[in-house]
């Protein structure tokens, strides 16, 4: 272990690989990164509707653009570890709050797919970013595979899908490997009873494997993925439910002709690989898939180190 690295995790307390992400970042930013006066680092915009979308648009102008696009119940918070990595590389990140997520204002309506890329649609206009990378994970991978299938020529270079939602959760006779009406019922009533509970329960639990035997728990975790649920207003989210189970993105896959890459964890117990990931590097036309092998659903979270190089290395092909 090199000296920088031993230094960093005896002071933190942390794991080796954790203490390598850290490790590995550069000790200032790539030149050209700093704040100009002018520079908007983070806002919001209204759109139609009268809805404000919060977003954080950090790095160089012109950089290359990654957009990332949360889950639910989250916020743009949730990128924290690749919004700070790929800062570091030198390009411009942007992540915004979905409507009724986060700071975005909390909506009574508009709480489906097609106003959600509506949203992304005037949001990029808005900013004026061409050749974007649009990432999304689990709900937000749904947001953006409607988004790009519908994007404006130029708008969009490449697509990540992460633990994402498509083509479709809700099982029926076309997708009999999908998971049950109850399932997504039973999230409803949680999120009615008591959505404080349900959102310690998810994070400590399923979301991130936690429930798995040998799993190493973080409390910070699971503390800011409730920050983050509680922060966004409870009509948009019980709306969100059936948007990312029911919402059919098999026509919106078979139309997206940009490169791109699939990833997701194959002890995801969110969005179970066998009925997402597969069918949808096969809908695509110019689709990579990479699986990891024990990973779970939040695993952009869990394992940075695992996941960012992989993005990296994708965006530079």
């Amino acid at each position: 272990m090199d000296e920088r690295l031993e230094i960093t995790r005896r002071a933190f307390g942390m794991g080796a690989a954790a203490a390598a992400a850290v490790a590995a970042l550069p000790v200032s930013l790539p030149a050209g990164a700093s704040p100009k006066a002018g520079d908007r680092m983070m806002g919001s915009f209204k759109v139609a509707d009268g809805t404000e979308l919060f977003y954080k648009d950090w790095g160089p102008k012109d950089a290359q653009v990654i957009w990332f696009h949360h889950g639910w119940p989250l916020s743009a918070d949730d990128w924290d570890s690749q919004m700070i990595f790929f800062l570091h590389q030198g390009y411009r990140v942007i992540a915004h709050d979905r409507r009724g997520h986060g700071r975005s204002t909390q909506t009574y309506t508009g709480n489906e797919m097609d106003t959600y890329a509506a949203d992304v649609a005037a949001l990029v206009e808005h900013i004026d970013v061409k050749g974007a990378i649009h990432v999304g994970h689990s709900t937000g991978g749904g947001e953006v595979a409607h988004y790009v299938a519908r994007a404006k020529p130029g708008r969009v270079s490449k697509m990540v899908l992460i633990g994402a939602v498509p083509p479709v959760m809700l099982k029926s006779e076309k997708n009999p490997g999908g998971l049950p009406i109850e399932v997504f019922d039973g999230i409803r009533a949680g999120v009615l009873a008591n959505r404080a509970q349900l959102y310690i329960d998810f994070p400590t639990g399923p979301f991130y494997g936690y429930n798995r035997p040998g799993a190493k728990i973080s409390q910070g975790i699971i503390d800011n993925w409730y920050r983050q649920g509680m922060m966004g207003g409870i009509k948009a989210h019980y709306d969100c439910i059936k948007a990312f189970s029911e919402t059919d993105f098999t026509e919106d896959l078979k139309k997206i002709e940009v490169p791109s890459l699939v990833m997701h964890g194959d002890d995801d117990q969110i969005v179970p690989y066998a009925d997402s990931a597969p069918l949808s590097a096969k809908l695509l036309k110019n689709a990579t898939l990479k699986t990891y092998k024990g990973l779970p659903h939040g695993m952009a979270t869990t394992h940075p180190e695992v996941i960012n190089p992989d993005l990296l290395a994708f965006i530079k092909g």
